[in-house]
Formats: C-alpha cells, sequence, structure tokens
C-alpha cells in the first residue's frame, strides 16, 4: 500500500558551495519584507529576531549580483525595506521552482515506494 503524494512536501534549497542562497526560510522572509515593508516586522511575523533577518539577508544579498532587499534607516515611522526588482524576481522564481518541485510526477512515483508506517531503525 503506497501513502497519497499530499502527504509528502518538497523543500526546495539553492546552494552555493557551502551556503543557502535562498531556501523556504529565506523566501517567506522576502515575501514578508515585500508585505510589511519593514525588516524587523517581518523578522516579528516569523518569530524571528531583526538580528536573524538581517543576517538572512544579508547572506542573500551577498549571493547575487545585485541587493534583493534596500533597506532605509530613519526609526519609527521613518525606516523601511523593501524588495528590490532583482528581489523581486528572485521570490517569483523561487516560488515557481519550488511549486513545480512539488508537482513533480518523481513525487507520486516516491510517494509509492514509502512505507505508510516507516519501521524503527535498528
Amino acid at each position: 500500500m503506497s501513502i497519497p503524494p499530499d502527504r509528502l512536501r518538497t523543500r526546495l534549497r539553492l546552494m552555493l558551495d557551502r551556503t543557502v542562497v535562498v531556501g523556504p526560510g529565506k523566501a517567506d522572509l522576502l515575501a514578508a519584507i515585500a508585505a510589511t515593508g519593514s525588516i524587523s516586522a517581518a523578522g516579528r511575523s516569523m518569530g524571528m529576531s531583526y538580528k536573524r533577518a538581517w543576517y538572512l539577508l544579508d547572506t542573500m544579498n551577498h549571493c547575487f549580483a545585485t541587493p534583493l532587499v534596500i533597506a532605509t534607516k530613519g526609526g519609527i515611522g521613518h525606516g523601511g525595506a523593501r524588495l528590490t526588482p532583482t528581489g523581486e524576481r528572485v521570490l517569483g522564481l523561487y516560488r515557481a521552482m519550488d511549486a513545480q518541485a512539488a508537482a513533480a510526477p518523481e513525487l507520486a512515483e516516491l510517494a509509492s515506494l514509502i512505507a505508510e508506517t516507516p519501521t524503527e531503525a535498528p
């Protein structure tokens, strides 16, 4: 008996050597910044500190030829962050690739080979 393919999920991560250029968390962070206009608000919405969100963005910004996010300093009501055209494109491409991986016919075949109830490892 095989499990339904909808019980499986894929997690696409684009790697450059050992660095995650963009993965599910970084893509969600980009989307949250686009929605909130703020690195700190995006981080809070994901349960992470501003420092962690900034580190993830800094890593992504250094992995691409042009920055994905532009932040402006300014304190309450004056600062903000926005995706650059490159950031919007990277997020769109990543989401499209992730959706294709999740819908791949190979996923259904893999699902047919997985045990309904995995056995205990020795």
